[in-house]
């Protein structure tokens, strides 16, 4: 296999889609810990959620201090041309595919 050196700079997936699936792993993620997992700036992952809450894919509840995410999993892939297609069909075949092992309880 050879290796191709601008696959290092290439993604299968646009932020707002690693978004989707940071926040399918984990609804109570700090938007710290879904820019450390895009590689951006907070500033960027706080744009990427409200772009992802202005578009209706996902909803945040304000628990304590803390936000807690939903995806609406029943809408369309936005690029999708026949629109037959659930975003919760794409995130769940990815979310198995992409699942860590987790390793006790993670400090917040």
């Amino acid at each position: 296999m050879v290796y191709c050196r601008s696959m290092a700079r290439w993604n299968f997936l646009s932020n707002h889609g690693r978004a989707l699936l940071c926040i399918t792993h984990d609804p109570e993620a700090r938007l710290r810990d879904i820019a450390v997992e895009l590689g951006v700036t907070e500033r960027s992952a706080y744009a990427i959620v409200n772009d992802l809450a202005e578009a209706g894919y996902v909803t945040k509840e304000k628990e304590g201090r803390r936000n807690r995410y939903s995806v609406s999993s029943h809408l369309p892939l936005p690029e999708a041309t026949d629109r037959d297609v659930a975003i919760g069909e794409v995130l769940s075949v990815l979310s198995r595919s992409t699942a860590r092992p987790t390793s006790g309880s993670r400090s917040r």
